[in-house]
């Protein structure tokens, strides 16, 4: 699946086509989990990554990276949609295209974290973990930062 057209936005998977330097900016100025990021980090992390970008003309205006080994597992980080796009449905397309990708069918488990989005992520299966007790994590919240 490499482009898939919704009304006037375009969402692709082709890493040509990603602006990185936006995505940089967004991640480590306006998010609210990798600000301070390095432009090395994230270039490491997409090269690393399924992405989807979505575009409106030929500015991206969205952006969702899943790290998955493409069999049984995924983990879906960096979904994001500009503060002056949001309200259109486009977290929606960007979110049908990640879950319709071929390489993410028949996954045993596929993870995320959220402090913001749980509807938008209900839509697509997504719930709190079945076992909360045998999940657990080595965190690092500001890595990033000075």
């Amino acid at each position: 699946m490499s482009h898939l057209n919704t009304q006037d936005l375009h969402v692709s998977t082709d890493k040509a086509e990603l602006d990185v330097p936006a995505i940089h900016h967004f991640l480590s100025t306006q998010s609210t989990w990798a600000i301070g990021i390095p432009p090395a980090t994230v270039q490491r992390a997409i090269d690393h990554s399924l992405c989807v970008g979505g575009y409106i003309d030929d500015r991206q205006v969205a952006f969702a990276r899943v790290v998955s080994d493409c069999a049984t597992f995924a983990y879906l980080v960096d979904v994001y949609v500009l503060a002056e796009y949001r309200g259109r449905g486009y977290s929606k397309r960007l979110m049908a295209a990640v879950m319709a990708h071929p390489d993410l069918q028949g996954l045993r488990r596929f993870m995320l974290a959220t402090s913001t989005a749980h509807d938008l992520y209900a839509r697509y299966g997504f719930t709190a973990p079945f076992r909360p007790g045998t999940l657990m994590e080595r965190y690092v919240p500001d890595i990033y930062q000075p």
